[in-house]
């Protein structure tokens, strides 16, 4: 046999009951308040509270463009720092998990999310801190990828076969939830700002938010010492070595290559958010009103995800197919709707202006508020949905866990790779008009690609022999792997 082959076949060392090699022991679940504790929505829970109060407040943070601060210079290199570290760790991150277990992984995640709270707190108090803002990015790439690594082994072990997308829900609800409340926290203690960037206080606020989740990760339960509610026990599956991931990445690309087609989507899914939040939210308003628009934002995903996934991509009245066009549809019409909309507030404004002293910013109270309000509504929405249907589109390919861990890497690769380039030009001071087009032209083409890939790949069930990702040359099917999930920073 093989070094790849034998590498490959890694995949199926220490398979879950759910792999149906063999049966699964049944264990009496715990009684008294152990039953309530070691209760997997009970962990998955917490979980989402380590989530909740780590990236939850960075994407509540970074809503408020900038940063919270006027100049988004540092804050902008911050992300494309942040960006690359994440693709390039994001590819070990398994491995650390294996050796040293998702919970130390979860708390070795959550401390770089401090950090990057505290950078921006040293910059308010020292202007010339910039340097340290930058430099927490990349460290908070490192930490964000064991993080979500972790939260990934974690939350999809868990549940049973049956529960996996109530559980997956319960998780992302209380995430999303972060990035509300921090919103409305940023929101109230700038609401008498007049600086036009926010305080100490709301620095402090967050940083004490990301320190208890660092503490959180020591008040779950040992994953060895869970047992599903249906009395099976929870059997972490050792990640795939970087060797075998490498071997993968092409078994996918050889075994289903319309993957392809979906790339320019996926590099398009984090690229929008620098023009949303700088150029944009950072730009033209306020702090107070940059905290209510971001509050909005992020109100509107919880609704946007919901409404296209479940009234739009989950009726199983209608056809998998037709669900699919549905959907694409929907997605085409918001980014013309959204960008023709921008393209009116974008064309009245140009970075030099805005970094005028003295330039206008819109406040809440002001008559033309509600309608650029609006506006970052509707790209809230627009982001939940074009996310959500990313990766059901990667969902309706395979059911293989193998493989859709193999294309969850492709995304994240491609996501962080776009986000990486319009950082960097935005930290560069390129201009407003120049991002905005960029973003309108990518996100347009993402769909223009994924279209034939919806149109020739996606059927109404999935075909067998995309249930299990192959080996190269004849070698028999893998048993898969659980799927590790990631998503924002």
């Amino acid at each position: 046999m093989s070094d790849g082959q034998a590498e490959v076949e890694k995949f199926g060392s220490g398979s879950s009951e759910d792999s149906g090699s063999q049966r699964a022991e049944i264990f009496d679940r715990p009684t008294g308040w152990r039953a309530y504790y070691y209760h997997p929505a009970a962990q998955i829970s917490m979980l989402g509270l380590v989530c909740f109060v780590c990236p939850g407040m960075f994407n509540a943070l970074s809503g408020l463009g900038g940063g919270g601060q006027v100049n988004a210079k540092d804050q902008a290199n911050a992300n494309a720092s942040l960006s690359a570290t994440f693709a390039f760790f994001g590819f070990f991150s398994g491995t650390v998990n294996n050796v040293i277990g998702p919970r130390r992984t979860l708390m070795l995640g959550t401390w770089g999310y401090s950090l990057y709270i505290a950078a921006f707190l040293a910059v308010n108090i020292h202007a010339g801190a910039g340097d340290f803002v930058v430099a927490s990015g990349a460290i908070l790439g490192v930490c964000a990828a064991f993080l979500w690594s972790a939260q990934g082994s974690l939350m999809m072990s868990y549940p049973t076969e049956a529960q996996k997308g109530m559980y997956i829900g319960i998780f992302w609800a209380i995430f999303n939830l972060g990035a509300v409340v921090g919103a409305a926290v940023a929101f109230a203690l700038n609401f008498n700002n007049t600086a036009n960037s926010v305080g100490n206080g709301t620095y402090v606020g967050f940083l004490i938010l990301t320190l208890i989740g660092v503490f959180l990760p020591l008040f779950m339960a040992d994953p060895d010492k869970m047992v599903r509610t249906d009395g099976t026990r929870v059997n972490l599956v050792r990640h795939p070595s970087w060797k075998t991931e490498f071997l993968s990445l092409f078994v996918a690309l050889k075994t289903d290559p319309w993957i392809i087609l979906l790339f320019p989507m996926f590099l398009a899914s984090n690229y929008f958010y620098t023009w949303q939040f700088n150029d944009y939210n950072g730009a033209l308003f306020t702090i107070r009103a940059r905290g209510l628009n971001n509050f909005m934002y992020w109100t509107s995903q919880i609704f946007g995800s919901v409404f296209i996934g479940y009234f739009v991509l989950d009726q199983t009245k209608v056809r998998r197919r037709v669900r699919a066009f549905y959907g694409w549809v929907l997605v085409f019409l918001m980014i013309f709707v959204v960008h023709t909309w921008a393209y009116f507030y974008q064309k009245t404004y140009t970075r030099s202006e805005e970094a005028m002293t003295g330039a206008y910013k819109i406040d809440i109270y002001d008559s033309n508020f509600p309608a650029h309000v609006w506006l970052m509504i509707f790209y809230g929405l627009l982001d939940s949905m074009w996310q959500t249907y990313a990766y059901w589109l990667m969902g309706a390919m395979s059911n293989d866990p193998a493989k859709l861990a193999v294309f969850a890497g492709f995304y994240k690769c491609m996501q962080n790779t776009g986000a990486v380039s319009v950082w960097a030009a935005d930290g560069a001071s390129a201009p407003y008009m120049n991002i905005f087009l960029s973003t309108w032209c990518l996100t347009v083409a993402g769909m223009i690609f994924a279209a034939p890939m919806v149109y020739i790949r996606v059927t109404d069930h999935t075909d067998i022999e995309d249930e299990v990702l192959m080996h190269i040359e004849g070698v028999e099917p893998i048993e898969p792997p659980v799927v590790v999930t990631t998503a924002h920073a």
